[in-house]
């Protein structure tokens, strides 16, 4: 970081900690979208024009999430995702895009670390431990936890190498060797070209099927926003 002011962990590229806000919104939110049968687009979510294509077989319905493992408010909406995931109907498959777009915070090294993950068929097994490792144990943390602050210098894809030794049992060599592949490079091209496609410009947000994006303020909270996503799954099973 060198001669860069310290940045309070937090400190917004896009809007991404809205998590104080989404606890607010359920008391606020419209009647008809808290009992689930008046979603209004527009409002509660948002059409994507031209959809995004999705890499679901004929007959499923995609449902994405758009997240950075150091982003504090998708370490809030982790284990929402997981239970989201879990409710699904059997025709809706979850996905996850990795984003990088606050690179201050060390988006870039956990979205690299993400796709590397994934190629080597581990990012699933990894995928809650990861925030773990950046929030709660201190592994990967990208601040000090007492003053809030940023680290100097932040985790390096070879302290991220480490966790997924330790974690996965995956040797140190081989993750860094496939985290600077032309797989993964080409993988998170592809991430930052979907999001900015999808105007997605807040993590977390979900898309449902490359057409239809979402957030946890939109949809009023945490509950609404898995009941959203699963009438948006409907409304795309018809």
């Amino acid at each position: 970081m060198g001669a860069e002011p310290i940045t309070k962990v937090g400190t917004p590229m896009r809007r991404h900690t809205w998590t104080l806000l989404a606890l607010l919104l359920p008391l606020a939110m419209p009647a008809g979208a808290q009992n689930g049968t008046q979603w209004k687009e527009g409002q509660n979510y948002f059409l994507i024009d031209p959809a995004q294509p999705t890499n679901v077989p004929a007959g499923k319905v995609e449902v994405t999430e758009v997240f950075s493992y150091a982003c504090p408010a998708c370490n809030q909406f982790y284990p929402i995702a997981d239970r989201l995931r879990e409710s699904l109907p059997a025709n809706a498959q979850m996905d996850y895009v990795s984003a990088a777009f606050n690179s201050a915070e060390d988006w870039p090294v956990f979205q690299r670390a993400y796709y590397a993950a994934k190629a080597l068929g581990v990012a699933e097994k990894t995928h809650d431990a990861m925030f773990n490792a950046v929030w709660k144990t201190g592994e990967l943390a990208v601040a000090d936890e007492s003053t809030g602050r940023l680290k100097d210098p932040l985790p390096t894809i070879d302290d991220v190498a480490k966790f997924y030794h330790r974690v996965a049992g995956v040797s140190t060599a081989q993750f860094l060797a496939t985290a600077n592949s032309f797989t993964v490079n080409l993988n998170m091209r592809r991430a930052d070209s979907y999001i900015m496609s999808a105007l997605v410009d807040e993590t977390p947000t979900i898309v449902v099927n490359g057409k239809y994006r979402l957030t946890v303020p939109s949809a009023g909270g945490y509950d609404q926003a898995i009941e959203l996503v699963k009438y948006l799954v409907a409304k795309e099973s018809k």
